[in-house]
């Protein structure tokens, strides 16, 4: 066992490091140094502590360095920076921030853990934003927002998404400005689409394809020179992790750009390990940055195992997330189709639209479902739901079926807790299942992007819904034959090729069966009407939005 143990950065993997290595071992002399004020505080608080969903500061403090050191005889120094790494004499320089003091501290192993930090773009201005990444941001933002009345806040991520919800919680006018051509990057645009709709429900101004020229006095100008005004701006615009030790030290940076580290967390020098935002996640296409809160504190703990001797077992990561919004929940797991098209990979694609749970139990709430397939191996590559209700529910079981290893196929398989006021005897994860087995038994269909290219190629539209719901709105160029008529009309559309569609797919995989089995060469539109609506309106929107910017 080591003797002395330094972990450089005190929140997540740093911690979660830290007091694994004391379970392990009484004997080891273990020191933090974190260069912020707080260590182990929530960092995925801080917006709702803004937004006065959680009303104390005080619940965002989960440890102190005096209760560490009496709980677990950690020595622990915050606003404590370490300017350097001798590698060779298995040191580290170390300043305090406010007296500047500087010293050495020796280690027998070393954990990185030093985390990211916000990306400032190098805008005219930019000095005046706002971002929030630890408690003294949250607390000058909290500062500024007892003045304010209206922000304009960059950036559609995680951080964007629930600080513009938690000012708009505070009676704010929020503008929420995008440079990308959708919120929430992790998701596909016809996902996407639905948080900009919740937004502006909720009366926050969107701006998709926009991107900000400069932080004025008065708000933001954007390319093109459209203002946006604001008494504040905040800055989301994603983080950069911090490899300046790392770099300077002369340890391996890896393909993605972070901290190369083996299966147990070891980065390129025996003594070193890395945890966290800045080191490399395995994934299923080689390494990948993934900066989650959970996989930190696992491996922290793997860190701190292998330090110790014990076995470690590091598996692949997936990136498994959820945000909230305005009461949207918004979750993905392993990668979206865009990232596997840019791949060049095949893959077979499921949308779905279920409710939550049983339709005739009250406040059933539907949600938005996308599980993308390998279609050799069967294997989920990654899955997509957005709702109200039970998101993350599915998402989890999506995820540990991928875990797992099971198929796409195996979802029909899994028993999942049913009650009417929680699921339904068909789970939507069944359903995904019985959707994939139909696609594998030679269902063809057809994606909400292709209809435009498959229409040139001679394929035509058939809606299959009500005429109620075909009166209301339809893809233009669509047939009418109502699915029960379908039988009744099988002369006049023999010899076509034929795309048929409903709102959200069930109907009109009867009706593909009927005409397949009558040997008519069809394609049902997977996620029917309510996807290619979503997707159109994606594309659409986002195209004007950037010819106006």
């Amino acid at each position: 066992m080591p003797e002395k143990v330094v972990v450089i950065g005190g929140v997540a993997g740093g911690m979660s490091a830290a007091t694994r290595l004391r379970r392990l071992s009484e004997t080891t002399q273990i020191t933090v140094f974190e260069r912020g004020g707080e260590v182990s505080f929530a960092n995925c608080g801080l917006p709702y502590h803004v937004g006065e969903v959680i009303p104390h500061r005080s619940s965002l403090v989960l440890q102190t360095p005096g209760a560490l050191k009496n709980r677990f005889n950690i020595d622990v120094h915050v606003r404590t920076e370490v300017t350097a790494i001798d590698r060779a004499n298995k040191t580290v320089q170390v300043r305090e921030v406010e007296t500047g003091k500087e010293y050495s501290a020796p280690y027998d192993a070393l954990v990185l853990s030093p985390g990211s930090s916000p990306i400032r773009p190098p805008l005219p201005g930019v000095e005046k934003s706002y971002v929030l990444w630890n408690l003294d941001d949250m607390d000058r933002m909290i500062e500024r927002t007892q003045t304010a009345q209206s922000a304009i806040v960059v950036g559609g991520g995680f951080i964007g998404l629930e600080v513009a919800e938690n000012l708009a919680h505070k009676g704010m006018k929020v503008t929420l400005v995008e440079a990308l051509p959708q919120l929430m990057p992790l998701l596909d645009p016809e996902m996407a689409w639905l948080l900009v709709e919740r937004a502006r429900v909720n009366d926050v101004d969107v701006h998709l394809a926009a991107k900000v020229q400069e932080v004025t006095d008065q708000g933001v100008t954007l390319e093109g020179g459209k203002a946006l005004d604001a008494d504040m701006v905040v800055m989301a615009v994603g983080a950069r992790p911090n490899l300046e030790l790392a770099k300077e030290a002369g340890l391996e940076i890896g393909a993605a750009g972070g901290i190369a580290v083996d299966d147990q967390q070891r980065s390129s020098d025996p003594a070193i390990w890395a945890v966290g935002d800045a080191a490399e996640k395995k994934r299923d296409a080689g390494a990948g940055m993934i900066p989650l809160a959970g996989l930190a504190n696992r491996h922290g703990r793997y860190a701190a195992d292998s330090i110790m001797g014990r076995p470690v077992r590091n598996t692949t990561a997936y990136g498994t997330s959820i945000v909230g919004f305005f009461g949207l929940a918004a979750a993905s797991t392993g990668v979206n189709e865009r990232v596997l098209r840019d791949q060049g990979r095949a893959m077979r694609i499921i949308h779905s639209h279920p409710i939550d749970h049983a339709g005739y139990y009250p406040d059933a709430a539907q949600m938005a479902m996308k599980i993308i397939v390998d279609p050799e191996t069967d294997l989920i590559l990654g899955a997509q739901v957005v709702g109200d209700d039970g998101v993350d529910k599915r998402i989890d079981v999506l995820a540990t079926a991928m875990q797992a290893g099971l198929t796409a196929t195996d979802l029909i398989d899994l028993e999942l807790a049913y009650a009417p006021q929680f699921g339904s005897a068909k789970d939507p994860i069944n359903m995904a299942g019985y959707i994939n087995d139909n696609r594998v038994g030679g269902e063809d269909s057809a994606q909400w992007h292709e209809v435009d290219q498959l229409a040139a190629d001679g394929w035509e539209l058939i809606d299959v819904r009500s005429s109620f719901e075909y009166t209301r709105g339809t893809i233009p160029g669509a047939e009418f034959v109502a699915l029960d008529s379908i039988r009744d009309n099988l002369d006049s559309l023999r010899g076509r090729k034929l795309i048929v569609f409903d709102r959200v797919g069930q109907r009109a995989h009867t009706a593909a069966s009927i005409l397949r089995l009558e040997g008519i060469e069809v394609k049902n539109l997977d996620g029917g009407y309510l996807t290619w609506q979503l997707g159109t309106f994606a594309t659409t929107a986002t195209k004007q939005e950037a010819s106006t910017s």
